[in-house]
């Protein structure tokens, strides 16, 4: 995530921001400029974005109806987009029933998530267009509540030809901790399914009859083997003993369609946590002559890594404090988990095929 600051005052805001809370200023996510834009009125349901030292330039915009009618978005639309929605929201097809009040609260949370998710698609430059733009090849999500007829069966979250459905108990944070704790995960969170569930439909868009099908079967295996057969081994069997030689989780042992969305999910994690600490300035000490090998070291400069040697090269130190940070407060590791040489060689047939299906802005 890049760091943001309010036009007018120059405070720090989060990504999140709807005010700024030194100067009052409206706030709003410009994916057009992929910059916070500090807002003022222009008449009607018009603002007008401040110039900042950040690069956003003054231009008219709306705010997204989920902004100005529900309050669950903080993104803008181009003043000249028939759309009343804006690129995120729009992707949203079916809501919970707003009428249980714990809905709302889920519902805002999962817009929440996918609007990171939505935000590091457009920064990697990959494909991303609405069902209801595309029916053959767009994307469209449907957050959905368990039924409260007793009996009914719940609501599984999942993608099946571009529609991702997430179950919104999710977004309620016990709930979730009790499932992590049934299937056994070191890690489960509303942005992890996200990031997941949608590296099935980029298999879908970018793997699937094309050029990258036979490398793909290579490292990943031959997803053309029984998937419901592979699910159920799984849930009776469990991962075998050495998945961790192989996979980056016991769940990517599954299926070759799941070590796809989870090496996926894993190579979203890297990409944005270390934009993250690039774009904070955030610099270890270099390994100095005669120091210990393992001295942590992501100084880039301030530069954003490009090539998958300098990721991988800066995660590890980058993990290695995060996790110690996490433990001095108290907290579970934030990334627990080891990549073995196989994941990380899948890792990098991720990062290739997202850098060569980038589209221009």
């Amino acid at each position: 995530m890049k760091i943001f600051h309010c036009g007018q005052c120059d405070q720090l805001v989060f990504y999140e921001n709807t005010a700024c809370i030194r100067c009052g200023h409206l706030l709003a996510y410009l994916p057009d400029q992929q910059d916070m834009g500090t807002l003022e009125p222009d008449g009607g349901d018009l603002w007008h974005s401040l110039p900042s030292p950040s690069g956003t330039v003054e231009k008219s915009y709306r705010l997204c109806k989920n902004y100005a009618e529900q309050n669950v978005c903080n993104w803008a639309v181009a003043a000249d987009d028939p759309n009343p929605f804006c690129l995120s929201c729009r992707l949203t097809r079916t809501i919970p029933d707003l009428s249980r009040a714990e809905n709302r609260a889920a519902w805002a949370r999962m817009e929440v998530f996918k609007r990171r998710l939505v935000r590091s698609l457009i920064s990697l430059g990959l494909p991303l267009v609405s069902k209801v733009e595309d029916p053959r090849k767009g994307l469209i999500f449907d957050f959905l509540a368990d039924p409260e007829t007793p009996g009914a069966p719940p609501v599984l979250t999942g993608h099946d030809d571009g529609v991702i459905v997430i179950n919104v108990a999710e977004a309620d944070d016990a709930e979730r901790e009790k499932r992590r704790k049934e299937m056994h995960e070191p890690y489960r969170t509303v942005l992890g399914h996200f990031r997941h569930e949608v590296g099935h439909y980029y298999w879908d868009v970018l793997i699937k009859d094309s050029e990258w099908i036979e490398g793909y079967r290579q490292l990943f295996g031959d997803e053309r083997e029984d998937y419901d057969q592979a699910l159920k081994r799984h849930y009776a069997e469990g991962a075998p003993p050495d998945w961790s030689s192989r996979f980056v989780s016991a769940y990517a042992s599954t299926h070759s369609w799941e070590d796809w969305a989870e090496t996926w999910a894993h190579y979203l994690h890297i990409e944005d946590t270390l934009e993250t600490a690039v774009e904070c300035g955030l610099s270890l000490t270099p390994k100095r002559r005669g120091e210990p090998a393992m001295k942590p070291d992501i100084s880039l400069d301030g530069e954003r890594p490009t090539s998958f040697d300098q990721i991988i090269e800066r995660w590890f130190p980058l993990t290695y404090v995060l996790n110690n940070l996490n433990r001095g407060m108290g907290l579970p590791d934030a990334y627990p988990f080891v990549l073995s040489s196989p994941a990380i060689e899948k890792l990098r047939f991720v990062h290739e095929v997202c850098s060569r299906s980038a589209v221009p802005a």
